[in-house]
């Protein structure tokens, strides 16, 4: 699958919820119960609604909290938020998402104020209703599971925003530095259009602006509007879904790096917490320990990241970071990537996410493990994976 937006009235976390569950309404109760498993107070609640802005029509995505006393006002480190989301109930993959998001925010906020990631203190970004928002981003994200994402030139805004700092220029310094490389045009409608959290979702997704002649067949839009009104213009981001042609296998040749190192001298519980925080990198696509031994005999293990290629100096930093190795070796190569979407179907009342994969004359399918967890004994969980899979493949067909 492939997934384009346009921000015809600009991007920001809860537009880009309310566009993706517009598109794909079956996907709205799992954006739901991953808020509810992320960790956040039981007094914030979210829904849908359904809204109109001139002449379009689509969703809201709506975050509620209960009463703060006056002058409160929550400031959070993100070693704290990433603490929260890691030890909560939301899925491994969910997890990454939103870390990886979170991740790329740490970042540039601590560019801004001069600050190392962790030690950033998110105002805004730290709040309630924006954990709500990477979070249910995040879901519908790894619920997908596209091949490919891609965006149309962004508008830029003018004018200030008033923030936790003050008041600063449209696009806010963090949000400008998440759009670096992005075309961006001024339309002529002021005001801040796109958010640090908006910006930072589509930076997460390696959203293409390239021109792609590839011929796809359309089968979903989807419109999430903002809380603002513009003269003249909707504010809305619109979603269009598209699969290949019927017959055609959607396999996608690129290049990967590939990085490689050995650790003999860390324990194995503090590299299996690296080695997940390095899964949730918003660079590398998958990370695979195998055991080695090392000179005088010692036990230690191998490690091979695949990341991507035009991020290597972060990519770098991450791995030295979150290991005790002192070397890396690294190549570029070629990979060839068959098309895989995420469906889900219900077993036993239950939602199950299922990757399928096209292949050349055969379609597979596989339930996610995290998902039929929750079921006692291995029979058990045996049959709803089965049954799971082929729900899926009976749809697919």
């Amino acid at each position: 699958m492939h997934i384009h937006l346009d921000a015809v009235g600009g991007v920001a976390g809860d537009m880009f919820i309310a566009a993706v569950a517009d598109a794909f309404p079956r996907l709205r109760e799992g954006v739901l119960d991953a808020i509810r498993a992320s960790g956040l107070p039981a007094d914030v609640s979210c829904r849908f609604e359904a809204h109109q802005d001139h002449a379009l029509t689509g969703s809201r995505f709506v975050v509620e909290e209960g009463e703060r006393r006056p002058g409160e006002q929550e400031h959070r480190d993100f070693a704290d938020i990433r603490r929260q989301l890691l030890a909560s109930a939301i899925s491994p993959g969910v997890a990454r998402h939103a870390v990886g998001i979170f991740t790329l925010l740490a970042e540039v906020e601590g560019q801004v104020h001069g600050v190392e990631p962790d030690a950033v203190s998110f105002h805004e970004v730290g709040a309630r209703d924006s954990i709500a928002d990477i979070v249910g981003a995040a879901f519908l994200i790894d619920a997908l599971g596209a091949r490919s994402w891609s965006i149309g030139t962004l508008p830029m805004g003018s004018g200030f925003v008033q923030t936790a700092h003050g008041r600063l220029p449209v696009p806010a310094p963090a949000t400008a530095l998440l759009l670096r490389g992005f075309a961006m045009a001024d339309d002529g409608t002021p005001g801040e259009r796109i958010t640090p959290t908006g910006a930072a979702i589509i930076r997460h997704l390696h959203c293409s602006q390239k021109r792609d002649r590839t011929v796809r067949k359309l089968v979903g839009t989807g419109y999430g509007f903002g809380t603002r009104r513009f003269i003249g213009l909707s504010n809305t981001l619109r979603v269009l879904a598209f699969e290949p042609v019927s017959g055609e296998v959607d396999d996608q040749a690129d290049d990967v790096a590939v990085i490689s190192f050995e650790v003999d001298d860390q324990t194995a519980e503090d590299l299996a917490i690296g080695l997940d925080r390095l899964r949730a990198h918003p660079s590398i696509f998958d990370v695979l320990q195998m055991p080695a031994f090392g000179k005088k005999g010692r036990i230690g293990a191998h490690i091979q990241v695949l990341a991507d290629p035009h991020e290597l100096e972060l990519v770098f930093d991450a791995c030295f970071l979150e290991t005790a190795t002192i070397g890396l070796r690294y190549d570029i190569v070629k990979r060839r990537v068959l098309r895989r979407d995420m469906k889900v179907v219900q077993v036993d009342s239950r939602a199950v996410r299922v990757k399928v994969a096209q292949r050349p004359g055969s379609v597979t399918a596989k339930a996610e493990s995290d998902d039929t967890a929750h079921a006692a004994g291995h029979r058990t969980r045996t049959a709803m994976r089965r049954a799971a899979e082929d729900a899926s493949l009976e749809d697919d067909a």
